[in-house]
């Protein structure tokens, strides 16, 4: 096959062609080329040829972007079997074939109709066939080639992760690496100078450099200062065709910023400070601050402020706020005018981080001078003690000393003292205080039960007010009986037995435990032996209440009361009397209760009210029905309709009670499977037809071909056309039980009259229903024990 295109082809191709072409041409008559040929030739063994193609395929190359109005010419196919008649036809299959690449099939050119994109897809793969147009045969076996998109310069650099932000330390040396910008070109590298970038730098020159090849920025000055100017904005161009002119270019903006380094030591503003402080400051508080100033930013700025040397260092501390820098000064002792007037500090700032880099721009500290003056304050009395804490009996009598509070004036005029109550709220009526002696006596009556404590505010003034607080704690006396802690439901099983304990009963003092730790329970002794109940004394703040005796009725007596005295171990002892309501209760035998209410005897049975009415409208209902069923069988005279054989029997007319299993006649399915059986009309024999009925006649065929759902149907529209067969209904009541059981009867009417030595304690698992019943056994169980 020859190849022609439009694209540069080497001589070695052009010779190979030749050759392929004169080789074919050479053989064309005689052999017949396919993929695997066998010959059989008479006499001789089978032969394997290697098959022998006419033509050799190479890669078409087709620009792109194409713009021109006509088709661009891609090459030409061409067979040696092709002998210029139009006997040869092309074929063109694969990708693109016939929408992008189009073949004329008689002279083998290719053209393409599309611009194409190298971007987009680089290469597209055909067929390609020759074939005889007469025969459809092929001529040439189906072949395989490349037709390759060539690349153009179509595509600027890119930078696809442009802008750029980034740091470098300040100070740095020069040539120190920023950052590597890369740049991608969509072109074919391998085609041309399409695809090969340069860069170079369009701003922020002289303090940064760009690498043409690869990109990479660097400082190119020495020294940068952060200080001195801290951000750059610095523009990088990518150009493809190697630089060179006619080339495409993008840019993108790198953001630099200068990071700081410890390179400036810090300084105060001032050699010395004056600060006045007055004597009345409060220990630990601030009463200073003081700042040494650092050009550079973050922890490179930290630093500690120390006092160094000075006869303040033991009255003053200095601390560093570490948000704002500044050194904060506290007083560590009080000040006293009349004893120091002034004081000297010396206070050094410096750097908690240090770079040994710039270490020769040291040092990274600065010192200062404070002097501190101490004002003179008129002060307010001072109490001897910060808090005071008295103690008073409750019901005290009013005037009664409580205790006493001392001040006195720490300046040397030694003023006199004055002292009185803040009545600030209403526990400060309760108390007066003496204004020259400071005396606390009481002004009311106090109730330690009510009120145990009270905190008051005393203050002393000379020229100024001090105030001191109070608390004055009221002592207990044994003033309260004690009581039982509640009021106490107590409840006795009708089933109980002696010693048992029915409640356990504790009390309460309003007293302290000084005056009401230990209780002690007993009975009246002035009443007469409790019979039904006794109390035990449990020694532990509680007691017991226990029966004396077995069982109690509530329908002789459901209350009874328990009169319990109890007393307290205070001085003098109190006591105090309480009663106690126990109520008379039914129980399940594991000891709930029941109920606790007397109750009729249909009420202990298990029925309530809404039950009894229930079974009274039961019996009033059967007392109708039986009524009812007695005037019916009085007005029925003999069967309603003659005939035996009615479909109807089972419905209206049997009334009678049925022989259980035995009964075999009472109802005959064949009445309807047959329905002519019942054609037959029936007469009333009670009721005397004042219209004549149309008798009935239906055709046998349908009868017998009838369903039985169609028949009842048809006889009830019958029924109810016809006026003398009114339809009316029947109840029938089988109440047939069959013969008598071999088993024998199993009521207890016919068993012996002797007591059993059964054990009846399980009926009172059965449920309610069976309670009054298992307590009605339990009594005689418990009298034949007994």
């Amino acid at each position: 096959m020859r190849i022609t295109s439009t694209s540069c082809i080497c001589p070695v191709l052009v010779c190979l062609c030749f050759v392929q072409r004169c080789y074919g041409a050479a053989h064309h008559g005689s052999i017949k080329v396919t993929r695997n040929q066998t010959k059989h030739v008479e006499g001789e063994t089978e032969v394997h040829h290697r098959p022998k193609r006419g033509w050799v395929w190479n890669q078409f190359f087709v620009l792109e972007e194409h713009m021109g109005p006509d088709p661009q010419y891609v090459g030409k196919l061409h067979s040696n079997s092709d002998k210029g008649d139009g006997s040869v036809k092309y074929i063109l299959t694969g990708e693109g074939a016939g929408t992008i690449f189009i073949i004329d099939d008689t002279t083998g050119d290719i053209h393409s109709t599309k611009s194409l994109d190298r971007e987009q897809k680089t290469h597209y793969v055909l067929h390609a066939q020759a074939i005889d147009r007469r025969t459809n045969k092929p001529l040439e076996p189906e072949s395989e080639f490349i037709i390759k998109v060539q690349d153009i310069n179509d595509n600027a650099p890119k930078f696809t992760d442009g802008p750029y932000i980034v740091t470098v330390p300040e100070m740095s040396e020069m040539g120190t690496s920023v950052l590597q910008v890369t740049a991608t070109d969509a072109d074919d590298p391998t085609y041309g100078n399409s695809a090969r970038v340069v860069y170079s730098i369009l701003q922020g020159q002289p303090y940064f450099s760009v690498d043409p090849k690869t990109g990479v920025i660097r400082t190119a000055l020495h020294n940068m200062d952060r200080e001195a100017r801290e951000h750059y904005s610095v523009v990088i161009q990518a150009k493809d065709m190697a630089g060179q002119v006619g080339g495409l270019s993008g840019s993108t903006t790198v953001n630099i910023t200068l990071t700081d380094v410890n390179d400036n030591p810090p300084r105060f503003p001032q050699k010395h400070y004056q600060l006045y402080v007055p004597e009345s400051a409060q220990v630990g508080s601030a009463v200073g601050k003081i700042k040494a100033n650092d050009a550079d930013t973050g922890s490179n700025a930290d630093m500690k402020y120390t006092i160094i040397n000075g006869d303040g260092s033991g009255v003053f501390s200095i601390s560093t706020d570490k948000e704002t820098r500044e050194g904060i000064l506290s007083l560590k002792k009080p000040l006293n005018y009349e004893k120091k007037k002034s004081y000297t500090l010396n206070i050094e700032g410096a750097n908690t981080h240090l770079d040994f880099r710039f270490s020769h721009l040291g040092p990274f500290k600065d010192v200062t001078m404070l002097k501190i003056i101490v004002g003179d304050v008129d002060e307010p009395p001072l109490f001897t003690m910060p808090s005071y804490v008295m103690e008073v009996y409750e019901n005290a009598k009013i005037g009664t000393t409580v205790g006493t509070v001392t001040a006195q004036d720490p300046d040397t005029a030694n003023s006199l003292v004055r002292y009185f109550i803040d009545h600030n709220t209403e526990e400060d009526r309760y108390f007066t205080i003496d204004a020259s002696t400071g005396t606390i006596k009481t002004a009311k009556i106090f109730d330690r039960e009510e009120t145990p404590w009270y905190n008051i505010t005393v203050a002393a003034s000379e020229i100024g007010k001090y105030h001191v607080p109070v608390g004055v704690r009221i002592l207990d006396v044994n003033d309260n009986p004690p009581e039982l802690a509640r009021e106490y439901d107590v409840v006795v099983c009708e089933n109980a037995k002696p010693g048992q304990v029915i409640q356990t009963i504790t009390a309460t003092d309003k007293d302290n435990s000084a005056n009401g730790a230990r209780f002690h329970f007993s009975l009246d002794e002035g009443l007469s032996l409790n019979p039904n109940f006794t109390l035990r004394d449990n020694e532990d703040n509680t007691a017991s209440i226990l029966t004396r005796r077995r069982r109690y009725s509530r329908t002789t007596q459901d209350i009874y009361y328990l009169p319990v005295l109890i007393s307290d171990g205070g001085v003098p002892p109190l006591s105090s009397s309480s009663t106690l309501t126990i109520r008379v209760c039914a129980c399940e035998r594991d000891g709930r209760v029941r109920t606790c209410h007397a109750e009729a005897f249909l009420s202990s049975a298990g029925l309530s009210t809404g039950a009894l009415i229930a079974i009274l409208l039961c019996v009033v209902i059967l007392l109708a029905i039986v009524v009812l069923f007695i005037t019916l069988r009085r007005s029925k005279k003999e069967p309603l309709i003659i005939s035996e054989e009615d479909v109807r029997e089972n419905v209206v007319t049997y009334d009678d009670e049925g022989g259980g299993e035995e009964d075999t006649e009472a109802f005959d399915i064949t009445a309807l499977r047959n329905p002519s059986a019942a054609e037959e009309l029936k007469y009333r024999r009670d009721v005397r037809p004042e219209v004549k009925p149309v008798p009935r006649h239906h055709p046998s065929s349908s009868l017998d071909s009838i369903d039985v759902q169609e028949f009842i149907k048809q006889r009830l529209a019958e029924a109810d056309l016809d006026p003398s067969v009114p339809p009316y209904d029947s109840l029938q009541t089988y109440a047939y039980e069959g013969h008598r059981s071999e088993a024998g009867s199993i009521s207890s009417l016919d068993s012996a009259t002797t007591h059993s030595d059964q054990d009846y304690n399980y009926l009172g698992d059965w449920g309610p229903e069976f309670k009054k019943l298992a307590e009605l056994y339990g009594e005689i169980e418990s009298e034949r024990t007994t």
